[in-house]
């Protein structure tokens, strides 16, 4: 098999096209900030340490619900299963109320749990570095709550799934121009 390698300068929307080809898993993380729910859509999720347990995401400055979990100081991670694209429209867009209509409870560590995810990874905010224009945040993990589950849901190259590029399609209020975080 033959490729082209293409170069170019790092622009942001090459970064997007470029980095775009990385197959991630999605996420929704939550929070209760003064007993209102709040979340977003995130991609940049993953596992840092076992000992002490810490993951990380990454989240936009300019995003409303992270300042508002930040402030919290604890988060639940939610990985989602591969049919809901409604629950990734829902966090991933900054159009309407998240939370109407939507099955959740608040767990043991204040946070919303989210139904029907493959896993929750519920947390305390660690540190947070600055980085560019997203903070990275490193919490500690307080608890893991792995649900029954099919596939998970995967990112790739704009859309959701690998296929092919006739077949990938984003739900209809979600997109990159909505800011995750």
């Amino acid at each position: 098999m033959s490729s082209t390698i293409r170069t170019s300068e790092p622009s942001p929307a090459e970064m997007r096209r470029a980095l775009g080809g990385f197959a991630t898993g999605v996420t929704v993380v939550t929070g209760l900030h003064e007993a209102e729910p709040v979340g977003f859509a995130c991609q940049s999720f993953a596992s840092v340490s076992l000992d002490p347990p810490l993951v990380l995401f990454c989240a936009d400055h300019r995003g409303r619900a992270w300042p508002r979990i930040r402030d919290a100081g604890r988060f639940t991670v939610h990985v989602l299963a591969e049919e809901q694209g409604e629950l990734c429209a829902r966090f991933g867009s900054r159009n309407g109320r998240k939370y109407d209509g939507l099955e959740w409870t608040v767990s043991r560590w204040d946070t919303p749990a989210l139904a029907g995810v493959l896993l929750r990874v519920h947390a305390e905010v660690h540190t947070v570095h600055e980085a560019g224009d997203h903070d990275v945040v490193v919490g500690r993990v307080l608890e893991l709550e792995t649900l029954d589950g099919d596939r998970p849901m995967l990112f790739f190259r704009g859309g959701f799934g690998v296929h092919s590029a006739h077949e990938r399609v984003a739900p209809a209020r979600w997109g990159w121009g909505d800011h995750w975080g």
